[in-house]
């Protein structure tokens, strides 16, 4: 029990053994009762649980983002961030207890061993997968693995009776954070960013170059639903936005001293006209990026109370590959305000439930619902236009959130898969039409429309999922059931960029958006110019 005990003073607390004589009677009192376990209890006891279990119930009662992951856990959470994986470049789906190749991912493994959207695969390693009930992660498994393995696989191909088998090397894939990127007019460009990952800087600069070549002179950047991500891609993408020498964002804590991070460059769009779109689900990275262009009055920020996750957490890993991630410091924008909402230490239920309350209070439906106090205030670095803090970053221009729409019977039929799986489907049996047809992804959205076969095709696969139907709520939700079904084939036809090309347009965050950049007077008085 010695070596726990030096796992937890060592890794977590970072003392050494020579501290030994100094540590807290609190301490000594852990690592007697742990010692006096492993030594003296009745039964065998299994120590490395016993040492989890510790470090999971010890994080609990800290604050709501300090957690610890096994060695797999760790692996998941970190590989979307690291911006690629090992494998054999393919984007699929499951339907019916069958893979089927959805996208295959250009210049990649699987492409040029002569793989195409449409195949379904059915075996694995000579492992037969069809019909098993294979689970997204038991796929990933068999087709993810070191570079330059192999992976023998076979393919089901319409039109080709027997099975075609390609043997594909596995190559590191990329894994985009920039979803989508396209000119809504001639002059406004639009990029949707997901995540803050290890590229996701590279991918914006690559954006911005390639909208700009199209004409681009003023940008809507999405940071809608972006969880966040890593601290220094906000830090490059909001130097994108700034002048050389501003104060993007700095950390401190009680054991941290204060740590700035400053725009080392000019940005490369930093005079040109921007509006940045967040919500509820904006957090931590795209909080960070928000409230910097807010603070020196350079984007009109347009939406919803971002979620307010202002907690820094440092990683501390262990040998076997599990980590804990520990809370250090506290993000604080340019002017001072702290970014993280308000908690109370071992509540994480209440915290997770603030979305929720929020709803309930009518704050994402009501501007005036979300109340500061004076003490709250803010002054903007350039034109001193007064801003808020107390937890997340409040939009200059409040979009509530809009539920006409929504109802039961269209969250049950996008809940239970239903409509992914009939868009799927229906990808399926009409790719070749639909490819000859649509030559290009403008073309789709302008002339593509769901029809009412392909609604009632939909209704009777949700009364085969168990989706109750009702005709009330069907006829109420109808056109947000269409826009979705159009964006997930067009998705599947092209790419993320189509999907949000057909998903806009009723995006009320979006439109104030575009409303607002397409409009110079409204753009700089927000801006207090």
């Amino acid at each position: 029990m010695k070596r726990i005990y030096i796992l937890i003073l060592c890794s977590v607390l970072s003392l050494t053994l020579a501290a030994e004589a100094q540590v807290s009677d609190a301490m000594r009192k852990l690592n007697t009762a742990l010692f006096a376990v492993s030594e003296l209890y009745v039964d065998t006891v299994n120590q490395d649980k016993i040492a989890e279990e510790l470090i999971i119930h010890m994080l609990e009662e800290l604050d709501p983002h300090s957690s610890y992951t096994t060695a797999e856990e760790t692996k998941e959470l970190n590989e979307p961030l690291e911006g690629n994986f090992s494998g054999i470049g393919i984007q699929f789906n499951i339907a019916n207890d069958t893979l089927i190749v959805m996208q295959i991912i250009a210049g990649g493994p699987s492409e040029r061993v002569g793989m195409r959207a449409g195949d379904r695969i059915v075996a694995v390693n000579d492992s037969v997968i069809a019909g098993v009930g294979l689970k997204t992660s038991d796929v990933r498994k068999l087709l993810r693995g070191p570079e330059g393995t192999t992976v023998d696989v076979d393919v089901q191909r319409s039109g080709v009776s027997k099975p075609i088998h390609f043997r594909i090397t596995r190559e590191q894939i990329p894994i985009y954070s920039v979803d989508a990127t396209y000119m809504i007019d001639e002059k406004t460009g639009y990029i949707r960013v997901s995540r803050f990952a290890a590229t996701t800087h590279d991918e914006m600069v690559e954006a911005m170059h390639e909208l700009k070549k199209q004409g681009m002179t003023q940008l809507i950047l999405d940071l809608q639903d972006n969880s966040g991500g890593y601290l220094m891609s906000a830090v490059y993408m909001a130097n994108e936005f700034l002048d050389k020498g501003n104060l993007l964002v700095y950390t401190e804590g009680d054991k941290s001293p204060r740590s700035e991070a400053v725009a080392e460059a000019q940005g490369s769009f930093s005079k040109n006209k921007l509006v940045v779109l967040v919500d509820e689900g904006s957090a931590s990275s795209s909080e960070i990026v928000a409230g910097a262009l807010q603070d020196w009055d350079r984007a009109v920020l347009v939406g919803r109370r971002t979620f307010g996750k202002g907690l820094v957490q440092r990683p501390i890993p262990f040998s076997d590959g599990s980590m804990i991630r520990l809370t250090v410091s506290r993000y604080y924008t340019p002017t001072g305000r702290c970014i993280q909402k308000p908690y109370t230490k071992g509540d994480k239920e209440n915290y997770y439930r603030d979305i929720y309350n929020r709803y309930s209070h009518g704050e994402l439906m009501h501007a005036d619902s979300v109340q500061f106090a004076d003490s709250l205030q803010y002054k903007t670095l350039v034109t001193g236009r007064t801003i808020y803090g107390g937890g997340g970053i409040m939009p200059d221009v409040f979009v509530p959130l809009d539920t006409t729409l929504y109802t039961d019977y269209h969250r049950d039929i996008v809940a239970k898969g239903t409509l992914s799986q009939y868009a799927m489907k229906y990808i399926d049996h009409n790719r070749k039409q639909l490819e000859k047809r649509y030559k290009s992804v403008e073309s789709f959205v302008k002339n593509f429309d769901v029809d009412d076969k392909m609604m009632q095709e939909l209704r009777k696969m949700g009364d085969a999922d168990s989706v109750e139907y009702d005709a009330d709520e069907a006829i109420r939700s109808y056109d947000m059931i269409a826009r979705q079904l159009k964006a997930l084939v067009a998705r599947d036809l092209f790419d993320m960029s189509a999907y949000f090309m057909v998903m806009n347009p009723i995006d009320a965050v979006y439109l104030k958006g575009l409303e607002i950049i397409n409009d110079d007077k409204r753009y700089y008085e927000l801006l207090g110019r």
